[in-house]
């Protein structure tokens, strides 16, 4: 039996795949849309079984070629760049292929993992998974919202398998580098200090102070980690905000990216105030393309999660941060 990832070339997919693999786990069907190529780098210290694209599987799904041969889907598959407005082009890619793989797991009763996000919440300043709370602002956060609303249809009348959708916050890592401007934080901030010996961030904006906004930023290695949770939990299903239950502002991931390359320039680590001075890092004009568009606070509420088991601390964005820099860096 083989376990399906979607998006397994993709961030968080490749990662997963990663994790499976230390647990001695190869029969893997990778499935992601290679048009981008270099997203194959992301799987090359990896194993699997089999690697299909995402239209030719839908397909094969259809014919019954998978039928009694997976064990679990890990649907990480999906369009995130929330700067996209093709509406059709989203909810197809979105939507309707997620619907397609869980009425194949009902089918097949078995566990179907898949991302929801954290943009189902738009504008909100309350992050509970409670229709109350949601309302999303660009299309990209209507498809996972859409979705959502059809699994608590679905749980609402009874389910055959898990199934559980995790809502991710801001993540960060290892595998992320051809997402371009979609790219975390962390992630374009360690390359700009490399690059250039600068950061720059947003000045302050809607009442924060420059560099105030504030994310619920977590780390990959966190949002693995919950998803083998569940895998090795089929009797737990719903869905789930995938934070870090925290919001820390950009200024702490710009300080701790920076302290992280400084040491292994050999040089001590600097205070936010001293960055400043010293120019290193810098403000921008929040620029008025993003005004009214754009989250300046998250933080996910992790009680849901917490109710059902799950005890792990989340790494903090000064350890997160430090320890992707170290990948990055020997990369």
């Amino acid at each position: 039996m083989s376990i399906v990832v979607t998006g397994a070339a993709g961030f968080i997919g490749a990662n997963l795949v990663k994790a499976l693999n230390a647990r001695g786990i190869t029969d893997i069907i990778a499935v992601d849309n290679l048009t981008r190529g270099d997203k194959f780098k992301n799987l090359i210290d990896c194993e699997i079984g089999h690697y299909v694209d995402k239209h030719d599987f839908l397909a094969l799904l259809a014919d019954g070629a998978y039928d009694g041969e997976v064990s679990a889907i890990l649907h990480e598959g999906a369009c995130s760049d929330t700067m996209n407005h093709d509406g059709k082009y989203m909810m197809e890619n979105n939507y309707q292929y997620s619907l397609a793989l869980l009425n194949f797991c009902q089918s097949e009763e078995i566990p179907f993992l898949f991302a929801s996000s954290a943009a189902v919440y738009g504008g909100g300043q309350v992050f509970r998974e409670e229709r109350e709370f949601e309302g999303p602002l660009n299309v990209y956060g209507y498809s996972k919202f859409l979705f959502d609303q059809v699994l608590r249809q679905r749980m609402a009348e009874g389910l055959t398998a898990q199934v559980a959708g995790f809502r991710y916050f801001n993540v960060y890592g290892p595998r992320e580098q051809h997402k371009g401007r979609m790219a975390s934080v962390a992630f374009h901030n360690f390359n700009q200090y490399r690059e250039t010996g600068k950061v720059k961030l947003f000045g302050g904006y809607d009442g924060w102070p420059d560099g105030g906004q504030s994310r619920d930023f977590v780390s990959v290695e966190d949002v693995v980690k919950v998803n083998l949770y569940f895998l090795d939990h089929p009797e737990k299903s719903g869905i789930f905000n995938l934070g870090s239950g925290r919001a820390q502002p950009f200024n702490d991931v710009a300080v701790a990216t920076v302290n992280a390359c400084r040491r292994f320039e050999g040089k001590p680590a600097l205070t936010l105030a001293e960055l400043v001075e010293q120019g290193i890092l810098e403000y921008t004009e929040f620029p008025d393309a993003l005004k009214g568009k754009y989250q300046s606070f998250t933080q996910a509420d992790i009680g849901k999660l917490r109710s059902v088991g799950y005890t792990d601390d989340f790494l903090t964005v000064e350890q997160g941060v430090d320890r992707y820099v170290d990948w990055l860096i020997t990369r």
